[in-house]
């Protein structure tokens, strides 16, 4: 876990986008939402930007425009943070670097003025599901990373539609509960790193949570995936909107200034 300190000022948090080269149509809404937030003070992509992803070098030419994108938001002075998710873990340092973002771990704590914020992907806090935690801790071994990096890109590929393949069967006989965060994991993770707020994506379910039977009151804020529109939290000083076009009004805003 790291550090990072940033300044109370526009920030924004995305995740789940899943891009896809079959699907250009979503290519283009992301490229269009960087386009149109060069006045943020930093972005920060929670995992699973990418539906697929087969290593730093092979990297597809339908993404080049986003690709770009994401170059001139950084030169625009906007600091750009990544995290990998269960479906693009393999994302790398030499990506980051030619995008012009910091690759962060997961978790990551981060400070916004008083606030002690928790950022994860969140597939690590759906514990109830036994199987996928043994398959996310066989799949982030550095080791067999390496090994799948150095395999021709068909090998690599098939592998890839075989374990999607299986996840998708797999996916038929689970309750969503299953799939969804546990509760208590969640508070745990909270007390341990001390935070007053979590931030994740993963579950597709966007919403912002009120933590039970704490006190302080705290917080679990919920991105969504991205299809027709953006999902997107924007952190402006003590005050968080998380715009959703699935959501209610009355469900999009939380203020901390009182805490």
């Amino acid at each position: 876990m790291t550090d990072q300190q940033q300044p109370t000022m526009k920030t924004l948090f995305i995740s789940d986008l899943h891009l896809n080269p079959s699907q250009p149509e979503l290519i283009r809404l992301a490229t269009d939402f960087l386009a149109h937030h060069h006045d943020a003070d930093a972005l920060y992509i929670l995992g699973d930007l990418f539906n697929t992803w087969l290593g730093d070098d092979l990297i597809e030419a339908a993404y080049e425009p986003f690709i770009n994108a994401l170059r001139q938001l950084n030169q625009s002075d906007v600091h750009i943070y990544l995290m990998v998710g269960n479906r693009d873990f393999m994302l790398g340092e030499r990506f980051a670097e030619m995008v012009g973002a910091e690759l962060l771990p997961d978790p990551t704590l981060v400070e916004f003025g008083r606030h002690r914020i928790l950022l994860m992907h969140g597939d690590s806090l759906c514990i109830d599901d036994v199987q996928y935690q043994r398959y996310r801790k066989v799949v982030r071994n550095g080791f067999l990373q390496w090994c799948f990096l150095h395999l021709p890109l068909s090998w690599r590929q098939s592998i890839s539609d075989k374990i999607k393949a299986r996840s998708r069967e797999q996916k038929t006989f689970k309750s969503a509960m299953i799939m969804d965060v546990n509760p208590t994991e969640v508070a745990s993770v909270m007390q341990q790193h001390g935070v007053q707020v979590l931030i994740h994506g993963h579950t597709h379910r966007p919403a912002i949570h009120s933590v039970a039977d704490t006190n302080p009151e705290k917080y679990r804020i919920v991105l969504g995936d991205w299809h027709d529109s953006p999902s997107y939290l924007c952190v402006d000083d003590d005050q968080f909107q998380l715009v959703d076009s699935r959501l209610p009004d009355e469900q999009t805003d939380l203020d901390l200034s009182s805490l």
